[in-house]
């Protein structure tokens, strides 16, 4: 496509951007460029390429995509999540104090607390949702504030414009996990954050066959250290593994719109069953960070948990599935459906999970594309065994 692609639509920059045809051969994919390093054509010259940590054709092209996508100056590609967010946390140093979004996936407060703490950084537990608790836990020593937004799993949704202005006042970088909502719903850059932070692995590749990480910037500084930090601690994503996210970006678009269409079906399904307690899903009126979410997004994405009381009876319902697969991650074109309790939270600690409402009879579901009228009845029948 000739011209710029990030003047264009955003299924047209998910198509195109970062992805010129290939000069040599006009291949419309991106290549796997599957090599460790390049050969200089003298001593002093550069093609631009020198070592394949450093940086990659393939890669290169994914974190051209994913930036346009977010309307960020660069993407920076990643072994996975973890890898990104662990890279994220370089920003801030021994003694510094960083706000956390209380309700985060596991993942990510096993690290701040087993792994960062190690190296004295103060970390703050808030519920973001509240501004005037987001206030309170500002220090002047506070360089990072991040954030879920909705939140891992019970999609607790935070206003990220007010959040980014209060972080502002004490010169914090604020980032925000965008994974659950995926660029095509939620942009966090244009609402004042920093930093964007995806599981490449979750939506944005689509189709549950790789693992990486991307984090987004607004900022040239920002940028040449993350850069910096790929080149040195090496935690980088694989040429094959770039091809394959760029590959299912490319549906992201068509993707995001069935998902939702399925997850509003199924969340109005669960919030009429007698049989269920509670649901927990931005698109649902009732839910108490519905406007918000409205406000500040385009949509409300694939995601929802809701609860059945007990652990005992929700190992009923989730083995009852045949639809949904019983599994860890979210985001691919299959639906999931996992228990938080002992599965992507099993690393926080039971009475922590209590107070953040993660229950023994908690439920999260991955919405994925199949055929609506099946996924309900697959919950139908599931939530039949129940007494």
């Amino acid at each position: 496509m000739k011209g710029d692609p990030r003047k264009r639509g955003f299924s047209t920059r998910a198509v195109h951007a970062g992805q010129a045809p290939e000069p040599v051969t006009g291949a419309v994919a991106v290549p796997i460029f599957q090599t460790s390093t390049y050969v200089h054509p003298g001593l002093g010259e550069s093609k631009g390429f020198d070592y394949a940590r450093t940086t990659n054709p393939t890669r290169t092209a994914l974190e051209e995509n994913v930036a346009a996508l977010e309307g960020g100056h660069r993407g920076h590609a990643f072994a996975s999540g973890m890898a990104a967010i662990s890279t994220l946390m370089t920003l801030v140093h021994a003694d510094d104090h960083a706000v956390f979004s209380a309700n985060v996936y596991g993942g990510t407060y096993r690290f701040i607390e087993q792994v960062l703490d190690r190296y004295r950084v103060r970390a703050t537990w808030v519920d973001t949702t509240d501004l005037q608790a987001v206030q309170d836990a500002l220090q002047e020593s506070t360089k990072l504030v991040f954030l879920e937004s909705p939140t891992n799993p019970m999609m607790e949704v935070t206003d990220i414009a007010a959040v980014a202005e209060l972080a502002s006042t004490v010169s914090a970088t604020v980032a925000v996990d965008n994974t659950f909502m995926s660029p095509y719903f939620q942009q966090p850059l244009d609402l004042g954050a920093n930093v964007v932070v995806h599981s490449t692995t979750k939506f944005l590749n689509g189709h549950s066959d790789s693992i990486g990480g991307v984090l987004v910037t607004d900022s040239e500084e920002l940028s040449d250290w993350f850069a910096f930090v790929q080149k040195s601690a090496g935690g980088i994503l694989s040429p094959f593994d770039a091809f394959l996210t760029m590959r299912g970006i490319k549906t992201l678009g068509v993707r995001m719109e069935r998902h939702e269409s399925n997850a509003n079906a199924v969340a109005r399904y669960l919030d009429q069953h007698g049989k269920v307690a509670a649901v927990h899903y931005p698109g649902l009126e009732a839910f108490p960070g519905h406007g918000l979410q409205r406000q500040q997004s385009t949509g409300f994405g694939a995601m929802i948990s809701f609860e059945v009381e007990t652990f005992e009876r929700a190992k009923t319902v989730l083995d009852a599935f045949e639809v949904f697969s019983l599994a860890e991650s979210l985001g691919g074109v299959e639906s999931l459906a996992c228990h938080p309790g002992s599965m992507t939270h099993a690393s926080v600690p039971a009475e922590r999970r209590a107070e953040l409402g993660i229950g023994d009879g908690l439920v999260r579901l991955s919405v994925g594309i199949e055929d609506e009228a099946d996924l309900l009845d697959d919950l139908g029948q599931a939530l039949d065994r129940l007494d």
